[in-house]
C-alpha cells in the first residue's frame, strides 16, 4: 500500500521520540538528522533538556516526557524523581559484587518502573499526534510505554534499537536482563545464572502482563501485544550494531532489521585550542596515549577509575592518560599529574582519532564509536547488555575484556600493557564494515520500509510541522 506522504506528493512527517537520557537521545538525534537529510520533515520528540541535540541536528523540537527517570550527562548529578537518586546509589553499589548482583538489581527496578505511568504515556502520545500528524514515529526499543501507546493507538512506526541486538529478543529462550553470551573472564556460575533467570523470567511475566492489561482496557479492538519486552515495530528495526554472524536468529517472517553498525555524527565538533593542548601535552611526554571513560552511569566508579591509573602508571612506562570521572574528577584530582588528565567529560569522539587505545564499559555507543575509529578497546562491562557487547567484541578480535569487580592495580596494567602491545587483530576489519553503514544508511533503509506501509488513519489533512 502506498504511504499518505507518498500519495500526497510531499516528503514523510516522522517524529522521533526518545526517552531523557543522553546515551539514547544523542544517537537518535543524529538518526533524526540523517532522515532530515534524505528528505523527510523530522521533529525530535524528548525531555526540554535535550532540544539542544534537535537544534545541532538541525531537526524540530517537541518536549515530551515518557518516564521519571533522567540523565543528561552525569547520571548522579542531574536532578531525578524523589527515590531516583537513591536507587542509581544501589544499582553501582551492586555493581561491585560482581555480574549478577548488578543484573539482578536491574531486573528488580525494572520491575517497578518500565510501565509506570501508561495512561499518560498514551494521552501525551494521543494528543502529539493529533497536533503534528506525522507519517511514522521511530521509537527508542527501551521506552515501553511509548511502543506500546503507539501500538494501542494504531500508528506506525520503526523500532530503534539502542543497545545490543537482543534487547529486541528474537526467541524465546533469549530473555531480556540475561546475557546470551559472556565474555571469558566473567561467565557466573550456574546456579547464579539460574537465579536470574528466574528472576528475569518473574519480571518479563508480570510487564507482559500489565502490557495486555493496559492494551484490553484502553484498545481492546488492537492485537494483543504479546511478550512485552519482544514488542517492536512490525516493518522495520534499525540496530545501531554491527551485524554479526553468531548474533541470535531472528524469524524471517518478522520485520526488516536494519544493522547501521553505529549511529553517531561523523566527526565530533573541533572542542578547541584547551583540548588540543591536553593532547599535546601529554604526546609530547609519552609515546602512548589511552582514554579512560566508563560512561555517564558508571563514571561514579572512581575506585576502578583510580585502579586503571595506578595499574597504567606501573605497569606501562611511557604511557599516559585521558580520565573521564564525572562528578568525581574532583575526588581523583590527586591522580592528575604530568601523564594523567582528569576531567568531568570528555570529547570523547574526537579523542578517539588521537589516542591509541581506549578503556569503556562496554556501552552501545562507546563500543560502535572505538570501531568506527578503529580504536583498540579494553572493555570492562558492569550491567545491563555490557556483557553481551564484551563478548560480541571479544569474539570480533576488536577488543579484549577483564571483570572489573575483581580488578586490582597489577591486573589492570596488564590488561592495558597487554592492550597496547599487542592490539587485537580484528579492529581494522569491523572497523572498515562499521564505516561502510552508519546513519545515512540506516536512515535510507528506515524510509524505503516505511514508504510501503499504509497509513492506519483517516487521510485527514497534516496540520504544521512544529519548527
Amino acid at each position: 500500500m502506498e504511504s499518505s506522504a507518498v500519495a500526497r506528493g510531499r516528503p514523510p512527517r516522522v517524529v522521533v521520540v526518545s526517552p531523557p537520557f543522553v546515551s539514547h537521545a544523542q544517537p537518535l538525534s543524529v538518526l533524526a538528522g540523517a532522515l532530515a537529510r534524505e528528505g523527510a520533515d523530522v521533529v525530535l520528540a524528548s525531555g526540554p533538556s535535550f532540544e539542544g541535540f534537535a537544534a545541532r541536528a538541525g531537526v524540530g523540537f517537541v518536549p515530551l516526557t515518557v518516564t521519571r527517570n533522567a540523565n543528561t550527562g552525569v547520571a548522579r548529578s542531574t536532578r531525578q524523581a524523589p527515590g531516583e537518586a537513591e536507587r542509581l546509589e544501589e544499582f553501582l553499589d551492586s555493581t561491585r559484587r560482581g555480574a549478577v548482583s548488578a543484573l539482578l538489581t536491574q531486573s528488580r527496578h525494572r520491575g517497578r518502573d518500565m510501565l509506570a505511568d501508561p495512561e499518560g504515556t498514551l494521552a501525551a502520545l494521543r494528543a502529539l499526534d493529533a497536533r503534528l500528524r506525522p507519517d511514522w514515529y521511530v521509537v527508542d526499543q527501551l521506552s515501553y510505554p511509548v511502543t506500546l501507546a503507539l501500538h494501542c493507538l494504531g500508528l506506525r512506526y520503526a523500532t530503534f534499537c539502542p543497545g545490543h541486538p537482543t534487547y529486541v529478543p528474537p526467541s524465546e529462550d533469549v530473555r531480556f536482563g540475561v546475557p546470551y553470551a559472556w565474555p571469558r573472564e566473567i561467565r557466573p556460575g550456574e546456579d547464579r545464572l539460574e537465579e536470574l533467570r528466574a528472576a528475569a523470567g518473574a519480571v518479563e511475566t508480570a510487564f507482559t502482563r500489565r502490557f495486555a492489561e493496559v492494551a484490553r482496557v484502553h484498545a481492546p479492538e488492537a492485537p494483543p501485544p504479546g511478550r512485552a519486552f519482544a514488542l517492536a515495530s512490525p516493518h522495520a528495526v534499525a540496530f545501531a550494531y554491527p551485524e554479526f554472524p553468531w548474533l541470535p536468529d531472528h524469524p524471517e517472517s518478522g520485520p526488516s532489521l536494519l544493522y547501521g553498525g553505529h549511529c553517531g555524527p561523523a566527526a565530533e565538533p573541533d572542542p578547541g585550542p584547551g583540548w588540543k593542548e591536553v593532547v599535546g601535552r601529554l604526546r609530547a611526554g609519552h609515546d602512548r596515549l589511552v582514554l579512560i571513560a566508563l560512561g555517564t552511569f558508571l563514571s561514579a566508579r572512581d575506585d576502578v577509575l583510580a585502579l586503571l591509573v595506578e595499574g597504567l602508571r606501573s605497569r606501562v612506562p611511557g604511557a599516559a592518560a585521558i580520565v573521564a570521572a564525572g562528578d568525581r574528577a574532583a575526588a581523583l584530582s590527586a591522580l592528575a599529574g604530568p601523564g594523567v588528565h582528569v576531567e568531568a567529560t570528555v570529547p570523547q569522539r574526537w579523542l578517539l582519532g588521537k589516542v591509541d587505545a581506549m578503556v569503556h564499559h562496554g556501552g552501545n555507543n562507546s563500543f560502535t564509536e572505538c570501531l568506527a575509529s578503529g580504536t583498540p578497546a579494553l572493555v570492562l562491562p558492569f550491567s545491563s547488555d555490557q556483557f553481551a557487547i564484551a563478548h560480541d567484541a571479544e569474539r570480533a578480535g576488536a577488543a579484549r575484556c577483564a571483570d572489573p569487580s575483581r580488578l586490582d592495580g597489577r591486573s589492570a596494567g596488564e590488561a592495558l600493557r597487554r592492550l597496547l602491545d599487542d592490539p587485537p587483530p580484528g579492529v581494522g576489519r569491523w572497523s572498515r564494515w562499521v564505516r561502510r553503514r552508519g546513519p545515512a544508511w540506516t536512515a535510507r533503509g528506515l524510509i524505503r520500509e516505511m514508504s510501503g506501509v499504509g497509513d492506519p488513519r483517516s487521510a485527514a489533512p497534516a496540520a504544521p510541522c512544529v519548527r
